[in-house]
């Protein structure tokens, strides 16, 4: 039986998340038309991508390797259209813009110079005739179609790769995807929150601990990513589209495993605060804390950029330099990030604050986050990326276990799952949503490359920053005051612990 609202909060958010991550999968998908741009001459027909698309290479070669094809092309023609069409194709209705086209795969050519695609023409079909689509009265020159084929390949390969921002809120798939990616983002929220506050609560007077345990997600998470990066790629093999049912499924079976395994997790909250509000409130008037979370949108800022742009960063490079294997490299990286940089650093996490303390810990995220920015932008190859990976240990796995026993050692008794939840709010709800706004607007005007050299620069004027706002507070200077004897022994021994001048924590602030 259950026995505290924290443990049944973090149950029922696992629930959500399962149920809204499964839902995206079986959401509706946003129908693209595939474009082309059809030209007529005396020698024959052919059709050819929209300029200004993207071209995957690895699926121009895919569909070389094919026979034929039959597509329906639908164009806009102009009145001299018509009469050409009427005297060469016999076919003389005003209304006549849609015609069934024979396609020969194998005959395909691929401009790299110019990024085109072009699709010959053997016959067309058209009010029960077949004939040759020449054009010898006059040429017909890029006429703007759209574009339906029998081989789904030819039709991704032209798909619009997107569509316009103001006409994406008219869209009711775009909505559906909103309302089911806040729901997932909000359960997921609330449990790593609560679940670190019963981690904190659980290792007692020893949170420098906390890192061993947090290893253990970034393992799963680094294993999981490198085995169904390569699986998704084995099974979209002659697909024209990476196949992810196995990573929806999957993750829905882990979810259920994490339900099954909370549920016998032996916890019930001993210690509560009379007046929560009050409590923190009295933090929130201390100018270390406010450097502290400012310093956790900051790091958000990065982490929502590395979240959300990083794989398509990626996904860009290999699709520009014709490389294939793109799931299995994206699936390394995230696995480097994991088992080659989180694992290790989370389980030197408690020996690094301990050594060089919490702020420094700060100085040192900023900075090496700016560095790996910078990397990125200068790196043309993917494949380069995978020592830089290793970086994340120092990014997330000890940034992550600098804010949440930063948050946990200030917290007064009985308030803190509302300061993991608070710090949470403010690195993932302000932090990671602001930097995915800001870089997705500066994406939408500049490459990827460049993207990641600017806030690259901007990190490091910031961490710098930080530095300097550190020297000014000096690092000797003091956490908040902990109204509560019960906390004296803990801050004591996490004062001996993580040694005082780095962790700031004098036993005179607190209240006997």
């Amino acid at each position: 039986m259950l026995k505290n609202k924290m443990l049944n909060l973090r149950l029922l958010a696992q629930i959500v998340t399962a149920i809204a991550f499964m839902s995206i999968f079986y959401s509706p998908k946003l129908d693209l038309d595939s474009e082309a741009i059809f030209s007529c001459t005396n020698s024959g027909s052919i059709f050819e991508n929209v300029t200004g698309a993207t071209i995957d290479v690895s699926l121009v070669t895919e569909i070389q390797k094919k026979n034929f094809t039959e597509c329906q092309l639908t164009c806009q023609w102009t009145n001299n259209d018509l009469e050409v069409l009427c005297y060469d194709w016999k076919t003389c209705r005003n209304d006549s813009e849609t015609f069934t086209a024979y396609v020969p795969l194998n005959e395909t050519k691929y401009n790299e110079n110019t990024a085109t695609v072009h699709f010959q023409i053997d016959e067309v079909y058209y009010e029960d005739r077949l004939f040759p689509p020449i054009c010898t009265k006059s040429d017909i020159y890029q006429r703007f179609c759209t574009v339906v084929c029998l081989d789904e390949d030819v039709n991704n390969l032209l798909k619009r790769n997107e569509i316009e921002d103001d006409k994406a809120y008219h869209i009711y798939q775009f909505w559906i995807f909103l309302i089911l990616m806040v729901i997932a983002w909000v359960g997921q929220a609330v449990s790593v929150s609560i679940t670190d506050a019963i981690c904190f609560e659980m290792l007692g007077n020893k949170p420098n601990r906390y890192g061993y345990q947090r290893m253990f997600g970034a393992f799963g998470w680094g294993t999981l990513t490198l085995i169904t990066g390569v699986l998704v790629d084995v099974l979209s093999k002659d697909k024209a589209k990476p196949d992810y049912t196995l990573c929806f499924y999957l993750g829905a079976s882990i979810l259920l495993i994490d339900f099954m395994v909370s549920i016998r997790l032996k916890y019930q909250q001993t210690k509560f605060s009379s007046n929560i509000i009050r409590d923190v409130g009295k933090l929130l008037v201390n100018i270390r804390i406010w450097v502290f979370l400012i310093w956790c949108v900051c790091v958000g800022i990065c982490t929502g950029i590395m979240w959300n742009f990083f794989l398509w960063h990626v996904q860009d490079l290999l699709t520009s330099h014709g490389r294939d294997q793109s799931k299995s490299l994206e699936g390394i990286l995230m696995g480097i990030q994991c088992l080659g940089g989180e694992l290790p650093f989370f389980f030197l996490s408690g020996k690094i604050l301990k050594k060089i303390g919490h702020v420094h810990s700060m100085s040192v995220v900023l900075l090496t986050l700016g560095v790996r920015f910078i990397l990125y932008s200068v790196i043309e190859n993917p494949w380069y990326f995978i020592p830089i990976e290793c970086s994340n240990g120092l990014t997330f796995g000890l940034f992550y276990a600098c804010m949440a026993s930063y948050a946990s050692i200030v917290a007064p008794v009985g308030t803190e799952a509302t300061m993991q939840g608070l710090v949470g709010a403010v690195f993932e709800g302000v932090g990671v949503s602001l930097g995915s706004l800001l870089a997705g607007i500066t994406l939408s005007k500049v490459s990827g490359s460049l993207m990641y050299r600017y806030f690259g620069l901007a990190v490091l004027v910031v961490g710098l920053g930080h530095i300097f706002v550190q020297l000014l507070l000096g690092f000797q200077d003091h956490l908040p005051v902990v109204d509560t004897n019960t906390r004296v022994n803990v801050f004591e021994k996490v004062r001996l612990d993580d040694r005082p001048e780095l962790t700031s924590i004098d036993p005179l602030l607190v209240k006997r």
